[in-house]
């Protein structure tokens, strides 16, 4: 194993190990132990008490976080004529439709959330090799298949993600960048938290938050104690 750098040896000085801080203290330290020189991500890891394998035990959805991502988000809406306008004015860098398919067709998914209306669908539904495992395949249940398109791009500009449990039932996401304040971190956080215990599935047995993790880009993990949640 390689020697720790003095950044390194600072941090990990930092954090008490064993210690569940609450999300008010991890929302601080997260900041204290993130040396890198660009504006780092804050990520939140939550491992949930669920078998994803089961259907009815799948956490799936989205979540408007209340001072957003600090993350600039390209969005492509496929739509019709008469919604372009709209749809541009919301704020989409990308607005169009059949010149848009076959650039996908042709390899191009330079954007991070794909918006259609549910007529659109029917010709989509032929790009989902290249645009669902890039995670960009538009969903209703995501709010990325909707009529209201112009609504829809305002939402994710100003900080609606959306998020899935994986195969190990952990719920992995960004919250936010280590420039935002102590607070904006705990709220995005509790936000976030607070909608996973929203959708907790019937089927669901024991304890259902198991874990939370709050890091940054290269820093460690800082866990948090999921009672603090509510003491925000």
């Amino acid at each position: 194993m390689g020697k720790l750098t003095k950044n390194q040896k600072l941090a990990a000085g930092k954090i008490e190990a064993g210690k569940a801080y609450s999300l008010k203290e991890a929302s601080q330290l997260v900041k204290e132990i993130t040396f890198t020189k660009f504006d780092a991500s804050l990520d939140i890891d939550v491992r949930l008490g669920v078998d994803p394998r089961k259907a009815n035990q799948m956490v799936r959805g989205v979540v408007s976080l209340p001072h957003g991502t600090g993350k600039v988000t390209r969005v492509l809406v496929l739509c019709t004529p008469d919604a372009e306008a709209a749809a541009k004015e919301a704020g989409a860098d990308y607005v169009g439709l059949d010149e848009y398919i076959e650039k996908i067709k042709g390899g191009w998914t330079d954007v991070d959330v794909i918006i259609t209306m549910p007529s659109i669908m029917g010709k989509i539904g032929a790009l989902g090799r290249i645009l669902g495992p890039r995670g960009l395949m538009p969903n209703p249940k995501s709010g990325t298949v909707t009529m209201d398109v112009a609504k829809a791009v305002r939402e994710v500009k100003q900080g609606k993600i959306d998020f899935k449990v994986d195969k190990s039932g952990i719920v992995h996401t960004s919250i936010g960048k280590v420039s935002f304040t102590a607070e904006q971190i705990s709220e995005n956080a509790k936000e976030f938290i607070s909608t996973l215990i929203k959708l907790k599935p019937a089927a669901a047995k024991g304890t259902y938050i198991k874990s939370i993790y709050l890091s940054s880009t290269m820093s460690a993990g800082i866990k948090i104690d999921p009672k603090s949640v509510e003491e925000i």
